[in-house]
């Protein structure tokens, strides 16, 4: 792929369709290699269009605001960092435009909506899932508890991000609080409902994938350490690498992460979510791009997720390479309030080994990720714990009346 100058006819010119925090370090790892990069969110002054080389504000689920603006930027890549975009849309520029969308539309499309990828996962490729149902009535929940997933069960909507959705159902009688919070909780209106069968499991991770090219052009595969990772109702809020399991479950991890990948194509990074019992491992979820429970690379790897997903974009050399054990905490708005202030950055920063992600959303809400802190050390006890009290540390604030 050749790369240019930014801002000039030579420049290699890359869409983001989504551009927050995660975005926002996709962008900057591009720009380091010299592309022009062009943020795209829904609301302004989003964490990445804060750093591009401009911004643009659209609704993203709506095909004729997506494609005019493809066609006024004419980029050579877009890639999509969030889950409400207009897919059948994608898929038409793809094949009528010289446009290239990573990893693909067809990949876009199955993995924003959890019916498709469960459906490609379950049926079509035989992988071990929790046993699941799709409904779209209140009724169809109850009906499926009874007859599919048992109690507990995991309730969320098929299109949702970061856990916005999702809870679980213990008893009959948070089967209506459960439907009305999944409801809510959708990237878009009146989207259908995943219930999932709760499994067993000992621990969660994340295992990251990269997908690239040889110089012969040939796809290769790599996968980072395993991340294990904590989550409150499918929200992650602390995050650790590496995730220590026997060797046959990382075998088995990396088997399942390789075939679902290797289906959807492509290059870039994914994020496989997965379910792990002693050796058994199963799937759970893919996203075809970093992950925020990878945020914690950052701070444990040579080539961050975010320095991978470019790479791999661009066609380049990787390495997965640790360089030491290290964590995540998020850190929370705690107030509804745009312009915020913090403090108590200095003694975080004091803890060693310790770095702050401060994402510079403009509006900050109780439990909205506003930031995150990072922690490597000797062992992985020591970072969860020194991340954890640097998070705790940072204290958004009011920055008094509006001049």
């Amino acid at each position: 792929m050749k790369l240019g100058t930014p801002l000039s006819k030579s420049a290699l010119k890359i869409m983001l369709l989504g551009s927050g925090e995660l975005g926002k370090e996709v962008i900057i790892a591009l720009q380091r290699f010299g592309c022009e990069v062009i943020a795209v969110d829904r609301y302004k002054n989003a964490p990445g269009a804060q750093v591009a080389h401009r911004a643009h504000v659209i609704d993203m689920t709506d095909a004729t605001a997506l494609r005019a603006l493809v066609d006024q930027e004419q980029p050579h890549i877009i890639v999509p960092e969030i889950e409400a975009i207009a897919t059948e849309e994608l898929a038409k520029i793809e094949t009528e435009t010289e446009t290239e969308i990573i990893p693909t539309a067809r990949a876009t499309r199955l993995t924003m909506n959890r019916e498709g990828i469960r459906e490609l996962a379950a049926t079509e490729l035989k992988l071990k899932t929790s046993k699941f149902a799709f409904v779209n009535s209140i009724d169809e929940l109850k009906q499926s508890i009874r007859t599919t997933t048992g109690l507990p069960a995991i309730v969320k909507p098929v299109m949702s991000s970061s856990g916005k959705g999702q809870s679980e159902i213990k008893t009959e009688t948070d089967i209506q609080q459960a439907w009305d919070y999944a409801m809510s909780g959708g990237r878009v209106s009146g989207v259908r409902i995943i219930v999932e069968e709760k499994v067993d499991f000992d621990y969660e991770i994340t295992l990251l994938t990269v997908r690239t090219t040889d110089k012969s052009g040939n796809n290769i595969t790599q996968f980072c350490a395993p991340i294990g990772h904590k989550q409150n109702d499918g929200d992650y809020i602390e995050s650790w690498q590496p995730q220590p399991m026997s060797n046959k479950a990382l075998e088995n991890a990396q088997t399942i992460a390789r075939t679902i990948t290797d289906n959807l194509g492509g290059r870039g990074l994914f994020g496989v979510e997965l379910f792990v019992k002693g050796d058994e491992v199963w799937f759970s979820e893919v996203s075809p791009r970093p992950h925020d429970t990878g945020m914690v690379t950052m701070a444990t790897q040579r080539q961050s997720e975010f320095d991978l997903h470019a790479r791999a974009i661009l066609g380049l050399p990787v390495s997965t390479d640790m360089t030491a054990p290290g964590a995540s905490a998020v850190i929370y708005g705690r107030i509804d309030e745009a312009a915020i202030e913090y403090e108590g950055l200095e003694q975080a920063l004091e803890i060693e080994g310790t770095d702050i992600r401060l994402f510079g959303k403009p509006e900050s809400f109780k439990k909205r990720r506003m930031g995150v802190a990072l922690a490597h050390a000797d062992t992985i006890e020591e970072a969860r714990q020194n991340a954890t009290k640097a998070a705790s540390l940072v204290k958004p604030k009011s920055s008094g009346p509006a001049q």
